[in-house]
Order: structure tokens, then C-alpha cells, then sequence
């Protein structure tokens, strides 16, 4: 199991490494998942579910969240599309079984935020539960998403983050999947851009081939770099890649701490801009070297006091 699971108290802002979908079908998966110390789950009700078995799934659904306790990891419920009659039964069993929170597939407008956001609302008076405890992501997995991302984004108080579904979004642009990354550059940019400037997390695509793990890591590698919070993956054997390139490196936790305590040195002493290391360092360098912290902090690899 992982240790805490969050980067701040506020729920919004735990730590989201890895979101690994499971089959809301299948109980088997369902109730062992949590043991390889994922950060959170995706229960999906949606894609992995056959037409005809959605009722099974939104009872099993349902009976796991009730039944099994998944210690820190948090739980998070992928319902249906809003253009199927699916959705808000889904969101109902979620709501009375306790998830931490709903992904809306293929999100494309503020508006469907919204929609979502009055369910939950319903049904958190309903089954007395305490208002605002269950959160939303959302899923931009088309062009028109996309545009509309900083829409999206902004919302709903409920709103964590936001994630891209390369999938969906491919097909959309008449494209397909390549190891450079270069079709998912757009989607990827600007969804990522529209999160940060809202405030909200976000997470990249999945991997889906399992055969190719050096390819996977090299896609990892590149979404951290570029700036994003997590990844959804579908195998447990994805968690360990991504946990280790999300996690700070010593050398990236000594530069923080070391560029923390330089500008509360610096600052008492009126001093703005200073060297440390070598490189000039002035305030604007203090919001990443906290968050590198508390990312270390939240990961289990460096505790409270500096």
C-alpha cells in the first residue's frame, strides 16, 4: 500500500500519480486492485461494459464501494455518456456507495459539467450524504473538447482535473498513435495550459501496449516534463514506472530545499535576486520548489521538517 495520498489537506489536490481503470463488471478486479498501491482507481461503468450488462455492473459497482475497504486510495467512478440513458443511475450508485468521485466521458462543454454537478447534488441529498464530498473529472477526448478546455476547467467548485483520452481523440484527427507523441502535441498543450490556468490537475492518456514498457516510460518521461500530474494506466505493471519518474529525485529534493530556505533567507534580509548553486534564483522559482516539496512529502520520500 502507498502512504498518504495527498499533497495538500484539500482533497482536490491529492496526489494523483497513477489512475488505473478496472472493470466495474468484474468484482474479481475490482477487490484486489487496490493492493498494488495505485493512487486512485477508475471503476468504469462505461466502455468496459458491454450494453447489455449495464445494470450488473452498476450493482456490482455499487456492492464493491460498500463492501471493500481501499485504505488511501481513492476511488473514482467513470459513468456513462450523457448521450445514453445510463448516466444518471450511474450517478446515483456512486453517490449512495461512497465514491470519492465521478469521470464524465467525452466532455465537450461546461455545460455537461454542470449537468453532472446537479445529479450529484441530487443525489447527495438523497442518500444524506455530506454535500460537496463527491468531486468531478472530466474527460476531453474530441477537438471541440479541447477548444473548450478552460470552460471545462473552470466549471465547478467540484472540479479536480481534467484528463485527455488519446482514443477518441485520434480518430477525431483522422490520425493515429505514434511514439513521438506529435499527434496528441495540440490536445496535449492546450489541455494542459487550460488546467494550470484554472488550477486543476491533469492527467495524460493510457498506454495501452503492454509489450512495449520502454515505450511507456518514454511517454511518462515526456508528461512529466511537459507539466502534467498523472497518468491513466490499465495494468498494474504501469504503476511502479510511473510512481518512480513522479516522484522526486534526492537531487531534485535538495535543490528545492535549498532554494527554499535561500529566498526565506534572502527575503529577510531584502535581498531579490541571489545565486544558489550557480543559478540565478529570484521569487518566481519559490511556487515549483514548494510544490516539488510537497510532492516529495505526499510521495513518502521526505517528511515534515525541512
Amino acid at each position: 500500500m502507498a502512504g498518504t495520498c495527498e499533497v495538500t489537506s484539500d482533497p482536490k489536490k491529492r496526489l494523483r500519480r497513477t489512475m488505473l481503470f478496472l472493470n466495474a463488471q468484474r468484482p474479481s478486479l475490482m477487490k484486489d486492485a487496490y493492493i498494488y498501491g495505485p493512487d486512485s482507481v477508475i471503476l468504469d461503468l462505461e466502455d468496459a461494459v458491454s450494453e447489455n450488462q449495464k445494470d450488473a455492473a452498476r450493482f456490482s459497482l455499487y456492492n464493491n464501494l460498500r463492501s471493500i475497504d481501499y485504505g488511501t486510495v481513492e476511488r473514482i467512478v467513470r459513468i456513462n455518456g450523457l448521450d445514453t440513458p445510463h448516466w444518471p443511475e450511474d450517478v446515483r450508485a456512486s453517490v449512495a456507495g461512497g465514491a470519492d468521485g465521478i469521470r464524465i466521458p467525452k466532455c465537450e462543454r461546461a455545460c455537461d459539467v454542470k449537468r453532472i454537478e446537479a445529479a450529484i447534488e441530487d443525489a447527495e441529498r438523497e442518500f444524506s450524504r455530506e454535500p460537496g464530498c463527491t468531486l468531478i473529472m472530466a474527460a476531453i477526448e474530441s477537438p471541440r473538447g479541447v477548444l473548450n478546455a478552460l470552460d471545462i476547467c473552470e466549471s465547478s467548485e467540484r472540479l479536480f482535473g481534467v484528463a485527455i483520452s488519446g482514443g477518441d481523440f485520434r480518430a477525431a484527427m483522422r490520425t493515429k498513435y505514434y511514439p513521438s507523441g506529435v499527434e496528441m502535441a495540440s490536445a496535449r498543450g492546450n489541455v494542459l495550459l487550460a488546467a494550470r490556468a484554472a488550477g486543476v490537475q491533469c492527467f495524460d492518456t493510457v498506454f495501452t501496449n503492454l509489450d512495449d514498457m520502454d515505450g511507456f516510460r518514454a511517454e511518462v518521461i515526456m508528461n512529466r516534463e511537459m507539466g502534467f500530474d498523472g497518468k491513466s494506466i490499465v495494468n498494474p505493471r504501469q504503476i511502479a514506472i510511473v510512481h518512480e519518474i513522479f516522484t522526486p529525485t534526492d537531487k531534485e529534493i535538495r535543490e528545492a530545499l535549498r532554494v527554499v530556505r535561500a529566498l526565506r533567507q534572502n527575503a529577510d534580509e531584502g535581498v531579490g535576486v541571489f545565486l544558489v548553486d550557480g543559478k540565478m534564483i529570484d521569487a518566481a522559482f519559490l511556487s515549483g520548489a514548494e510544490h516539488t516539496i510537497a510532492l516529495a512529502r505526499a510521495s513518502g520520500v521526505l517528511g515534515e521538517a525541512l
